[in-house]
């Protein structure tokens, strides 16, 4: 990926598409002289930055292709650090095209993807963390997952992150220096105080790491799969949560053959609920595929959400409910047991019966929600139960939380190039071996920040941003 930063570069800025307005972003070194050749009205190259100025733009023959607003950022205080204009123009195709290729057509180049926010970078305007979360804002499609890009964009992470590299830097420098006096066998830096630092970076980063698990569900989606046995309500249940007809309703057994998956956003979380085929034992081909399938949405879910029928015999729910807990054995994912159907109970000593089994098959004290998805009864409470397996609290106390798959792995490596630094301390290795180690763990946080990157790591981050940002 090459850098031209001495380009000046355009592209449209707003979604493509007929609308009120268009922006159209000139960045680089003449974008002030370009949009001022074609812009009639005050002369741009003679004001301050920060300002909007009314003109008109005009192609070579005097024609006027539209009414705009120039808005002037003056380098270095721009979003790239270049001077930037910004042409608010109406959202025609026809003239957002007219003045793109007026634009190139005067000296400026279209922009790749990303390519605003990659010049912001190698500009020192943001680091490379801080350039990714730009891209998870836009992306953001719920209050959560918002809140967690903009604390990363204004810094919270990569502020940690620089934190922690300056403190191994000083201890690294000081191991350096013990290797250029190595004959005289003299020790700079005080291994007891290094230690205490290895623990306290360790400790840090290890929270960081592991934070990715609540981050990553958060950014994409908690994923909830609804299982249970054939007409427990599955489908009916995912209709009150979509507060649509997604999923198709019949008193057929076996109608959900495949798994139907949705969005919504809940209490500022957002869910990726998932309605799978009813689990039973079943001798049609197409409907055994789907019930496989269900078993592997809940390898791939957070939460499993299993719906029993309280109609059913207690002994076919107790079966059911041990299925789904034998192949999520050894994992962290929630299971939540709701009862539905409870309104349509004749006997309620089978009810109590139901409830029990329950309580011993949950190891809980707590009497599982009961529900009528038909009705909606006890919707909004699954809801309430549902947002509290996230672990909001978290979220809402500032805590850093990496949401960033390269992130987490370059943590990961980190973490361990640690674990031998400190293990290397006990034994007492050589300073060299020391060094090597705490210069690894540098290179990993600094692949982070972007204080070390290469132009393969840099293209694979900013081809998947939109053009124009």
């Amino acid at each position: 990926m090459s850098h031209h930063l001495t380009d000046t570069i355009v592209a449209l800025a707003t979604p493509s598409g007929v609308g009120a307005i268009g922006v159209l972003r000139l960045s680089g070194p003449d974008a002030i002289r370009i949009a001022n050749s074609v812009f009639h009205g005050k002369d741009l190259e003679a004001q301050a930055s920060h300002t909007v100025h009314f003109g008109t733009i005009r192609n070579d023959e005097g024609r006027i292709l539209d009414e705009v607003l120039a808005t002037v950022f003056v380098s270095p205080r721009s979003y790239t650090g270049e001077n930037v204009v910004e042409v608010s123009c109406h959202g025609s195709d026809y003239i957002i095209q007219e003045l793109i290729q007026l634009f190139i057509q005067k000296g400026a180049r279209t922009a790749n993807p990303g390519e605003y926010t990659l010049r912001a970078f190698l500009n020192g305007r943001m680091d490379l963390s801080q350039a990714e979360a730009v891209a998870d804002l836009i992306a953001s499609s719920s209050k959560s997952s918002h809140a967690i890009a903009m604390q990363q964009m204004r810094g919270g992470f990569s502020d940690e992150i620089k934190k922690l590299r300056q403190e191994l830097i000083d201890f690294a420098s000081l191991i350096e220096l013990e290797l250029d006096f190595s004959e005289e066998d003299v020790e700079f830096a005080d291994r007891k105080k290094l230690r205490r630092l290895l623990e306290s970076i360790q400790k840090i980063i290890t929270r960081l790491r592991d934070s990715f698990q609540l981050g990553n569900v958060i950014k994409n989606g908690v994923p909830v799969a609804i299982v249970g046995h054939t007409n427990v309500g599955k489908s009916t249940l995912l209709n009150q949560l979509l507060r649509e007809e997604k999923a198709i309703v019949s008193d057929i057994a076996g109608t959900t053959r495949d798994v139907i998956e949705d969005v919504v956003t809940l209490s500022g979380v957002q869910f990726r609920f998932i309605d799978t085929a009813g689990i039973r034992d079943t001798q049609d081909a197409i409907e055994t595929i789907g019930i496989e399938r269900t078993f592997e949405r809940i390898d791939k879910a957070s939460v499993v959400l299993q719906l029993v029928d309280a109609t059913e015999p207690t002994a076919d729910v107790a079966g059911a409910i041990d299925k789904v807990k034998q192949r999520m054995e050894g994992t962290e994912k929630k299971l939540l047991v709701i009862i539905n159907k409870s309104d349509s109970v004749k006997e309620p000593a089978h009810l109590d019966e139901l409830r029990q089994v329950l309580v011993n098959k949950l190891d809980s004290n707590d009497v599982p929600l009961e529900i009528s998805a038909k009705l909606g009864t006890n919707v909004e409470k699954l809801i309430d139960e549902l947002v509290s397996t996230v672990n909001l609290q978290r979220l809402n106390s500032n805590d850093v939380i990496v949401t960033n798959a390269r992130h987490h792995e370059a943590l990961s490596h980190a973490a361990q190039a640690l674990q031998r630094a400190y293990e290397g301390l006990d034994i007492g290795i050589p300073g060299d071996l020391m060094a090597q180690d705490i210069r690894e763990v540098l290179h990993y946080l600094g692949e982070i920040t972007g204080t070390i990157s290469t132009d393969e790591v840099l293209g694979n981050i900013f081809k998947n941003f939109c053009i124009g940002k």
